[in-house]
């Protein structure tokens, strides 16, 4: 009797083990058959580009979406990129309409109190752009002393708020002008309809070598900003420990938390690479680069090529 209840309590144990295997099984298929959608304010170079060579279609690339197509790799998920506006994304993150805002995002306590950020992966200050033949320094420029009085910043984003927080709330009579877009600020200084630009400096070196005859970088303000890709607060989908650990295996290694974190690079690897590729050279070299190597990534998902393909293209 013994013999024969244990046999039926191990059938019915096997046969709730099996059921709920379906059950977690099928429901894992079903979350990886949905991909996880990246929302992004596209272009803005380096970090966010776009292209629509070869296919006449918009294909989008840069540092940030490189770094998300790698992760969901290694991670064995698949990601749809959404382009917005830089200021929707929080919100749009935290109404679960974006599963990842991958945009530059500068780590702060304000945005901490709504999302969660991944560790830092970049480091970056703000830069002060100027035309040329302004006449203007960082200082005259800041302080409405130029022709316009103005300054531009994309709306919703730190460089706005250092001029609302540093100048005009201490009496400098400066107006900050906002923009759906960093592109649209920088066409309006190349118009002389402002008399500069703030934003982060890899941005605004990619802004004057675009207009190499007429703009330069007046100068940059210390500003000691991590990026970090964000998530809605809670990480209620697990990303951010998939986020932290694909950065490592791509070669950056985060000491400590922020604000103090270190950033260490580990040579020769993809990380590396992509750093090499997408800070220095200008954006047609960049777009090139990524023409002739993305089908190592998005075909053959072969990340150390892609990298070293495109570390190699835009050396030449």
């Amino acid at each position: 009797m013994r013999s024969r209840t244990w046999r039926l309590a191990s059938f019915l144990t096997l046969a709730l083990a099996l059921a709920l295997a379906l059950v977690i099984g099928g429901s894992l298929i079903q979350a990886q058959e949905k991909p996880y959608i990246v929302c992004s304010d596209i272009p803005w170079d380096p970090f966010e580009m776009v292209t629509t060579e070869l296919t006449g279609q918009e294909q989008y690339f840069g540092f940030d979406m490189d770094i998300m197509r790698m992760i969901a790799i290694l991670n064995g998920y698949e990601i749809t990129i959404e382009v917005m506006a830089f200021d929707a994304i929080i919100p749009a993150v935290q109404a679960g309409k974006c599963d990842i805002g991958a945009s530059g995002f500068t780590i702060t306590a304000e945005r901490e109190e709504v999302v969660d950020f991944s560790t830092p992966y970049y480091l970056s200050n703000q830069a002060v752009v100027i035309r040329i033949d302004s006449g203007l320094n960082i200082v005259t420029a800041l302080s409405g002393m130029g022709p316009t009085g103005k300054v531009g910043a994309q709306r919703g984003t730190t460089g706005a708020a250092w001029v609302e927080e540093n100048l005009i709330a201490k009496g400098v009579p400066v107006e900050l002008v906002l923009y759906e877009t960093y592109p649209l600020a920088i066409l309006d200084l190349v118009h002389g309809r402002i008399d500069a630009v703030i934003q982060d400096e890899p941005a605004s070196k990619a802004s004057v070598a675009a207009y190499p005859e007429d703009l330069t970088i007046a100068g940059i303000i210390m500003t000691y900003e991590f990026f970090g890709f964000l998530v809605a607060e809670g990480d209620p989908k697990g990303l951010l420990p998939l986020i932290n650990e694909g950065k490592e295996e791509l070669g950056l290694r985060v000491i400590g938390k922020w604000p103090a974190a270190e950033l260490v690079i580990v040579p020769g690897s993809p990380w590396d690479n992509l750093v090499k590729a997408y800070f220095g050279p200008p954006s047609d070299v960049i777009e090139a680069a990524y023409l002739a190597c993305k089908d190592k990534l998005l075909v053959e998902e072969d990340i150390a090529g892609y990298a070293s393909c495109m570390a190699a293209e835009t050396a030449e």
